[in-house]
């Protein structure tokens, strides 16, 4: 029996080990929405009330459409349950992203942490330019062109975006370059708003244009890499060790 199995063709899988494998997904997408409605929800109470007000307004419409049209109600209904659970969904998926942003505003990282998480074939490189108080230039490669994303201090961002300007200029030569910081004040762009803004720049690269070009800019090595992901605010700098008294 041991030389059977030992001989048993490689090819043949076991389906009971396909079945597991092929549910391990969905059981895992279940847990990161169980887990993702938990933190919403911890710093948003009134989200059950709109996913409910969304899922009863949206099957409300629905079935008033579909009663008009003089559907019969076994289809009806249904119908209307579907469109009320997307509702519902696309409420609870505004919401998240809303108090997500809440979450890491005014944090060091923030930015990164958003345009890492951007959809859509986006190049983002975090950290290229960073300096000790953890003011730093983040890169975006798209079909607009390159973007520079600062965060920090306006003050010392100028000088950090206008170096990284003059690094990317010099391989991405006649590409379009565009700077944008990330604040609250005049001429700086909310975290909640970046990705919209980013994604609303017009597009004037062909894909192979931006393949092209990323395999310029990864030439360029920052000397000092940014902590990936928003930094708590309350964290403490490590102390320099004091030198013994000879």
């Amino acid at each position: 029996m041991a030389k059977d199995r030992a001989t048993a063709p490689r090819g043949k899988a076991d389906p009971k080990a396909k079945a597991a494998k092929a549910k391990a997904p969905r059981g895992q997408r279940i847990r990161q929405l169980i887990q993702a409605y938990k933190l919403t929800y911890a710093r948003d109470r009134q989200l059950p009330l709109w996913m409910a007000l969304a899922f009863v307004g949206a099957a409300a419409v629905i079935f008033l459409i579909n009663f008009l049209a003089g559907i019969a109600l076994v289809i009806g209904i249904p119908i209307a349950v579907i469109f009320g659970v997307l509702a519902a969904t696309f409420v609870f998926g505004r919401r998240a992203q809303k108090a997500a942003f809440n979450q890491v505003e005014g944090q060091p990282g923030a930015a990164g942490w958003v345009l890492g998480n951007m959809r859509g074939d986006w190049r983002v490189t975090q950290g290229v330019q960073v300096n000790a108080q953890l003011d730093a230039v983040h890169r975006v490669l798209g079909r607009p062109g390159v973007i520079l994303v600062g965060e920090g201090s306006p003050n010392r961002l100028a000088s950090l975006l206008a170096a990284e300007k003059k690094r990317v200029a010099r391989v991405a030569y006649e590409v379009p370059i565009f700077e944008f910081q990330v604040g609250n004040g005049e001429g700086q762009v909310p975290v909640s708003k970046l990705q919209r803004k980013i994604m609303r720049l017009p597009r004037q690269l062909k894909p192979a244009a931006v393949s092209d070009i990323n395999h310029r800019l990864k030439a360029l090595q920052p000397s000092l890499q940014a902590p990936k992901g928003p930094i708590p605010r309350n964290i403490r700098q490590p102390k320099m060790p004091r030198p013994k008294a000879r």
